[in-house]
């Protein structure tokens, strides 16, 4: 392991001005080649104090330019023709390359390493994926991926529907959900002890009941051995 200084912000690693550790490889292949981290020498430790506000300035300043490029494509629709099988399974997959050509198509110049495809894309459907603009900025756009343009406009009105039902559930439950479940579970111990002094007398007669059908059918079994003995008489 060695110790580079982050001259920006690195997902899961660190961000600007931040010394961390890191295996070489990823130093000398990444890092360093990418201008992305000086080695922490004490060299680089000084001039990277000099040059600290000129760095943070020019990372607002680039971030700001982000979050109006995200403003812009976050939400971003992108449709994707691929052949599939029947059951919908992909002859390949969709990479971040072909994200990125899509959407160079609809006037948003990207390359693939900003394109972040957490799981790859081997099926029919909607997907939602990641653009990196910034090390601290990212837009999603959903990616629709269908065999026919006729096929991704039905894709995409069932996605709404389904994604209207789910914002008004989440409203009910946000406005009724928690009241409601307090009210009931405060008022669920009182019907259950109402409940059960109801039936405490219905299951005293049961019990009586019970017992005198038992001693009616005791009493003919006793009676039995007095015949039998009448009989040898």
């Amino acid at each position: 392991m060695i110790e580079v200084i982050l001259l920006e912000r690195i997902e899961r690693l660190g961000t600007l001005g931040q010394t961390v550790k890191v295996r070489p490889g990823y130093a000398r292949n990444f890092l360093l080649p990418n201008k992305k981290a000086l080695r922490a020498t004490k060299a680089n430790s000084e001039l990277f104090e000099q040059q600290r506000a000129e760095l943070e300035a020019r990372n607002a300043a680039e971030r700001a330019t982000a979050e109006t490029l995200a403003a812009k494509m976050d939400g971003l629709k992108l449709v994707i023709i691929r052949q599939a099988s029947e059951m919908g399974q992909l002859f390949g997959s969709v990479t971040s390359r072909d994200v990125a050509e899509v959407a160079a198509s609809a006037g948003h110049t990207l390359n693939r390493l900003q394109v972040h495809i957490d799981t790859p894309i081997k099926t029919l459907g909607l997907f939602t994926v990641k653009i990196k603009l910034h090390p601290e900025v990212f837009a999603k756009v959903v990616v629709n991926v269908a065999r026919s343009p006729e096929e991704a406009l039905v894709q995409a009105e069932k996605g709404a529907a389904v994604k209207k039902a789910a914002a008004e559930k989440a409203q009910v439950e946000a406005a009724f959900g928690a009241p409601v479940e307090g009210a009931e579970a405060a008022e669920q111990p009182a019907a259950t002890e109402e409940t059960t002094e109801a039936k405490k007398p219905a299951k005293k007669a049961k019990k009586a009941a019970s017992t005198e059908t038992e001693s009616l059918e005791e009493a003919p079994k006793a009676k039995k051995p007095r015949a039998k003995k009448a009989a040898a008489e």
